[in-house]
């Protein structure tokens, strides 16, 4: 019997669309509504710098990120006062300054905006490969299509495959929408829900005036006249004069229409919000998370 130190279990074959990370990219930021976060995230900078240098390959592009909303509401200033208070590098922008930093963007009548300078764009399925490269490089061995069935809690803990047996010491359960399921094994249940958000790209009606090379950064909006959650944009990058703009949140699902992979259209708040923070056209291409 071969003897691995790590071994990674996953249900679908590598590469997959169903994780949490899949996608060309994704936002990485200091700004936060939480210091905990915040403080969180030095450490993974440094993590990644250090992969960035360890596999020789670009993970990361710094374009800052781009926070607005109601000046006085209480989201805006918790993601103010937590850069603030960490002294995180930050430029906070007026009305009358704003369209001189950030061209082709409208600020709404009454919101107040900032740059967290250390935000920028992770490459998320280059990232994976390059952690997967690295994981195999270090001994470690991947098995994709590979359904956990059953873990057994202990001294050494069990887990059979629909492969085979593996017994370790310690195991660690990334599963995503399928958490609770892996952990009925174990008699733990956590309070996870599944939801559905839509990943819209919408087309700039103006080439090249939110592009990545422009320096044209990531954006937040805390809240707006359209919706109370999080609305999320990254610059023109994955596809040439495309948008993505983002929910933070979106309706439950069960995990089986996850596994489906149901599609629907980019939602109107979210339309409503991307043509008045950006100039876009109506259309969007939906992506699911």
């Amino acid at each position: 019997m071969v003897q691995y130190i790590f071994v990674h279990l996953l249900q679908f074959v590598l590469p997959h669309s169903r994780g949490s990370s899949h996608g060309q990219t994704r936002i990485i930021r200091k700004a936060y509504e939480q210091d905990f976060y915040t403080h969180m995230m030095e450490e993974c900078y440094e993590l990644w710098a250090q992969l960035e240098r360890e596999a020789g390959v670009k993970l990361y592009r710094q374009t800052g990120l781009l926070v607005m909303g109601p000046e006085n509401s209480q989201s805006y200033q918790l993601f103010k006062n937590t850069l603030q208070r960490n002294k995180v590098p930050m430029v906070v922008l007026t009305s009358d300054n704003f369209n001189q930093h950030i061209p082709h963007v409208n600020l709404a009548v009454g919101d107040g905006a900032l740059v967290d300078i250390t935000a920028g764009v992770l490459y998320a399925d280059r990232t994976l490969k390059t952690v997967q490269g690295q994981f195999q490089k270090l001994g470690g061995a991947i098995r994709d299509k590979e359904v956990v069935t059953d873990i057994k809690p202990g001294p050494v803990v069990t887990v059979s495959t629909s492969a085979g047996v593996y017994r370790a010491k310690s195991v660690v359960i990334t599963a995503g929408a399928w958490a609770n399921k892996l952990l009925a094994h174990t008699g733990l249940q956590l309070p996870l829900e599944v939801v559905k958000i839509n990943v819209c790209y919408w087309k700039e009606k103006v080439p090249g005036s939110y592009n990545v090379k422009q320096r044209f950064p990531c954006f937040l909006l805390t809240e707006g006249e359209e919706t109370k959650e999080h609305i999320y944009g990254l610059p023109s990058n994955e596809y040439p004069g495309l948008v993505k703009v983002r929910h933070s949140t979106g309706p439950s699902r069960s995990t089986k229409w996850y596994e489906r992979g149901n599609e629907s259209m980019g939602s109107k708040e979210q339309l409503k919000t991307a043509q008045r923070c950006v100039n876009v056209n109506e259309r969007a291409i939906v992506a699911l998370v």
